[in-house]
């Protein structure tokens, strides 16, 4: 299924089911493509992961009916999927910037969030450098993290932080961000800050070793300043190199990123020539 007509499809099983116990394992089978690569191209198309666009579809719909009706609170809370109105009022005011009791007291204004519609432009049509390439199993030693999808976008770079902060940048220099989720379908991955690994030398306490398996992999270079460059070039894949896609589909619950030595560049990963890579395990349909 091309990925456009994916989204369109999910936006609307997700309308048809607002009020139900969907998450994103209903939502990626219902199109028929893996949890682990749908929510990831959900969130770079949409800028949203799919739970977060149902929760912030309900808690529109949660402030709306606040205004126009009189229903309590707690009927609410159990009608939009919380579990008490103790956790209905904390997402509720974090969404909107009041509380609940607030709004319907003052009728102070609430934010909308209406659904995703689909738009169709003529984009594509660029030169877009990508090469297939079949790499031997590889062993990196690593420092490793679980991620919800949900966040994962603000956590991770946060990690890095703390990773060089720590000191272990000088046992784990980051040659590659690896992403792994083997179930292809879980809510949280495995997130490796790594360094391709050398058998003489010994495991400092906290890292770990893990073997990268042996795949072909859809390789894509991206020039420029970090993050943008990245970011730019992940949303042409799922944007514009997916849907033409044909001959292939992902193979596994992988995703590396490779970067390349920063003291390489007069600017390090701000340099306007800095290369990084995304790979993706593929197989032939």
């Amino acid at each position: 299924m091309e990925w456009a007509k994916a989204v369109k499809e999910a936006v609307d099983f997700i309308e048809m089911h607002m009020m139900e116990d969907i998450t994103m394992y209903d939502v990626a089978n219902h199109v028929s493509i893996s949890p682990f690569y749908f929510n990831k191209g959900f969130n770079i198309l949409c800028g949203y992961s799919i739970a977060e666009y149902i929760r912030n579809r309900r808690l529109a719909l949660a402030g709306e009916e606040l205004l126009t009706s009189n229903i309590t609170v707690m009927e609410l809370a159990m009608k939009y999927g919380y579990d008490s109105p103790d956790s209905f009022t904390k997402a509720f005011s974090r969404f909107h910037g009041y509380s609940p009791s607030t709004v319907r007291k003052n009728g102070t204004m609430v934010k909308a969030f209406a659904p995703l519609k689909l738009k169709i432009s003529l984009e594509g049509g660029c030169l877009m450098d990508y090469r297939i390439t079949k790499k031997e199993s590889f062993t990196v030693l690593s420092v490793s993290k679980e991620f919800n999808y949900d966040n994962c976008k603000k956590e991770i770079p946060l990690f890095w932080e703390e990773h060089y902060a720590s000191g272990k940048g000088k046992y784990v220099c980051g040659m590659f961000g690896i992403n792994i989720d083997l179930q292809m379908g879980n809510e949280k991955f495995e997130y490796l800050i790594a360094d391709i690994y050398n058998p003489a030398m010994d495991i400092p306490s906290g890292f770990m070793v893990k073997t990268i398996p042996a795949f072909t992999w859809a390789v894509f270079p991206c020039i420029g300043a970090l993050p943008q460059s990245l970011q730019d070039v992940n949303t042409k894949v799922f944007s514009e190199w997916l849907p033409a896609l044909q001959d292939y589909e992902f193979a596994a619950g992988y995703c590396v990123e490779m970067y390349d030595a920063p003291d390489k560049y007069q600017n390090g990963m701000q340099d306007e020539n800095y290369y990084t890579e995304i790979w993706i395990p593929i197989k032939k349909k």
